[in-house]
């Protein structure tokens, strides 16, 4: 874990994310929280992180998301040597499908 972003208020967020109920509610609330386009780039790095792990190619994962190719570099740095977080949500969702 990134002792950089282990603050208070960073608890306090993850504290309120953790207490929505639903897609609706998370709507609600990230509309409220965050800008459109704060959302929209959160968005699109998980779509890069689902194309990555499925072995897309750079150039695919551009074109169909419209991310630069040093943002998909970030989230591959991320899925490979991060914290793990990306594989425990598909792997939650896959459980799911």
């Amino acid at each position: 874990m990134n002792k950089k972003i282990k603050t208070d208020a960073v608890d306090h967020l993850f504290e309120a994310v953790l207490r929505l109920e639903n897609k609706e509610e998370c709507y609600s609330f990230f509309e409220d929280l965050c800008t459109v386009n704060e959302l929209l780039s959160l968005s699109q790095r998980f779509e890069v992180a689902a194309m990555l792990r499925d072995h897309k190619t750079y150039l695919d994962i551009a074109e169909k998301t419209g991310a630069s190719t040093a943002t998909i570099s970030r989230v591959n740095r991320s899925l490979n040597y991060g914290n793990d977080g990306y594989e425990l949500v598909f792997s939650r969702l896959n459980k799911e499908a």
